[in-house]
């Protein structure tokens, strides 16, 4: 069974089901989904953070921000972000809430933001689940659109047995499967346990959780190139010169553009990961050979993203051999690679044309320079003296400086959050072309 590429936002609410959720993400994961989970301060009681982070590969959001660095969570950026919003165990509590509108923590909000379909495993005592309060609640949820898979009937905490047991992981697992990769036109209304009034048009025409459009991105179609990684100058057959980039910062960026419609060209360098199958990922060593292949594929683009550490410098003269040691010092001539930033900003007319500048002195300075020199739309500068910035790390904290001389900074937050701002950037400009 596949999700892959997949956006799964699990939310998940303070039941004693909630251990559940725990193999329901692996499952996705192994799916192919990427998943992200959202719990309330009560689930926490129940299921740790750790072990949900562990699962889902991504940091868990429970507040509306970090009181530690102020880092924002926005449930509005969560809710574009989704394919399908699961709420899986879902309370009376929740589900009560849902129905009014309620509104007071970060998976409510986030429901209420969701532009993708919202799927409900509800978990309870059996009296809870059979009341009438409960009954209303489901029946006005559904008539919003969102999707229940209905409870089992089985062994409760309660000691008691009746209807109310959440569904099994591997049985969501396969109702999501069917909601969201439909093997025919009109299958969805078949999904094992699906119950909702208007389920297929969830799916078929992307109506929200409130029963609007889907709201489209600026982005969607649009032709992007993002260059990420390190490049890879040889000294000889066996050595060469490289940098730290892990290139995470790039493809979170790919990967956000793709998820919001784009369509994405990933100039990739040396890195240890993998762009989902939807990104076009084209693969180099050389600041040469990324240099040909950005200025290739930004001849027919409509922007580019250059995340990538290429480097400045490289041997005039590689060796064929490996070099043998021998003397005290050995002397390296090197040679100025082409400037690929540069040659886009040249060439780029009215495209959009974003840059990145690692700096550990006189950042801002040697930002606005960088800015003007290369021709850049906005750049986002980030500095090696900042904690969890720069590379290899899961974080990172920038300053994004536009062209109009606009310097905006930002909390350190998790790469993907962080992709998500530059990308809403983007989105700003594409919307003043539109406007023009």
């Amino acid at each position: 069974m596949s999700l892959s590429g997949k956006h799964i936002l699990l939310g998940v609410t303070g039941s004693i089901a909630a251990f559940k959720a725990a193999t329901l993400a692996r499952l996705l994961v192994r799916a192919g989904a990427k998943v992200r989970v959202v719990m309330t301060p009560l689930a926490k009681e129940f299921i740790t953070p750790l072990t949900m982070a562990t699962l889902s590969r991504n940091p868990i959001l429970v507040e509306f921000f970090d009181p530690e660095n102020g880092a924002w969570n926005s449930h509005v950026s969560l809710g574009e972000w989704a394919d399908c919003y699961l709420i899986a165990p879902a309370t009376a509590n929740t589900l009560a809430k849902m129905a009014c509108g309620v509104a007071d923590n970060l998976l409510l909000t986030t429901y209420l933001s969701a532009c993708a379909p919202v799927v409900v495993a509800p978990a309870m005592d059996l009296d809870m689940y059979a009341h009438a309060a409960t009954q209303r609640n489901l029946t006005a949820l559904r008539a919003d659109g969102v999707l229940v898979v209905e409870p089992s009937e089985g062994e409760l905490a309660s000691g008691l047995t009746g209807k109310g047991r959440m569904a099994e992981p591997e049985e969501i697992l396969t109702f999501l499967a069917e909601v969201l990769c439909p093997p025919a036109a009109g299958a969805v209304g078949s999904v094992p346990g699906a119950t909702g009034v208007g389920a297929a048009g969830v799916v078929g025409v992307g109506v929200g959780a409130a029963g609007g459009e889907k709201k489209k991105s600026k982005l969607s179609g649009r032709k992007i190139v993002v260059t990420a990684g390190a490049t890879i100058e040889a000294i000889d057959p066996v050595r060469y010169i490289s940098n730290h980039s892990s290139g995470k910062m790039g493809y979170a960026i790919a990967e956000e553009l793709a998820a919001r419609g784009a369509e994405v060209t990933l100039v990739s360098g040396r890195t240890a990961l993998t762009a989902s199958p939807t990104i076009r990922n084209v693969s180099v060593s050389s600041a040469q050979e990324m240099y040909d292949a950005a200025v290739e594929h930004f001849t027919n683009a409509d922007g580019a993203v250059m995340a990538a550490a290429v480097a400045d410098y490289a041997p005039a003269s590689p060796a064929a051999e490996k070099i043998k040691k021998s003397g005290g010092v050995m002397t390296l001539e090197l040679h100025k690679t082409k400037d690929i930033a540069a040659e886009l900003g040249r060439i780029k007319g009215e495209r959009l044309l974003v840059g990145f500048a690692l700096e550990t002195e006189n950042e801002q300075a040697n930002a606005e320079e960088k800015l003007r020199r290369k021709g850049f739309d906005f750049i986002v500068l980030n500095s090696l003296k900042d904690k969890g910035a720069g590379f290899g790390t899961e974080t990172n904290r920038i300053t994004i400086l536009d062209r109009f001389g606009n310097v905006v900074p930002y909390p350190l937050a998790p790469k993907s959050e962080v992709a998500r701002v530059i990308v809403d950037r983007m989105e700003e400009f594409f919307g003043q072309e539109a406007e023009l």
